[in-house]
């Protein structure tokens, strides 16, 4: 007998308010891509400033969370922390959530920096945040700030 086949394994149907999350996350991640690639990092951290602020605690924001992750492996290009951050931070401001991205960087040897962007929604980190503790955070940009 051959080797064992690898596990599938099962997923639970998302629905159409999934499918319509992951649509939208799917658009941000590509305006976010855009961003990135053709804006100056000041535009691009800078934006607008939140809606009237609601309430964190009223937004599943793991599922959000999930959204941009799931379109981020999707799309057909590179979509690293900074397009998951700036994405997120688009889709919290529709809902009126303020957030703050996070800039870091660490040494990777003796002559190279890395750079890593995380965001935090009332203090808590809500994307980037497995790698962060291995940044010195250089700068943090709230909302409508810059």
């Amino acid at each position: 007998m051959g080797p064992s086949a690898p596990s599938v394994r099962r997923r639970q149907p998302i629905g159409w308010r999934g499918l319509l999350l992951l649509g939208e996350a799917v658009v941000a991640v590509a305006l976010a891509s855009l961003s990135v690639r053709l804006l100056p990092f000041r535009r691009v951290v800078a934006d607008r400033a939140p809606r009237p602020v609601r309430a964190a605690a009223t937004i599943d924001l793991r599922r959000l969370r999930w959204a941009v992750d799931a379109a981020a492996r999707r799309v057909p290009w590179r979509a690293v922390c900074f397009q998951r951050a700036v994405a997120l931070r688009a889709m919290l401001r529709r809902r009126g959530i303020a957030s703050v991205l996070h800039y870091g960087i660490a040494h990777e040897g003796p002559d190279r920096l890395k750079a890593h962007v995380w965001l935090s929604v009332a203090g808590q980190v809500v994307i980037g945040g497995e790698a962060a503790a291995r940044f010195a955070c250089v700068g943090s940009f709230p909302d409508g700030d810059v």
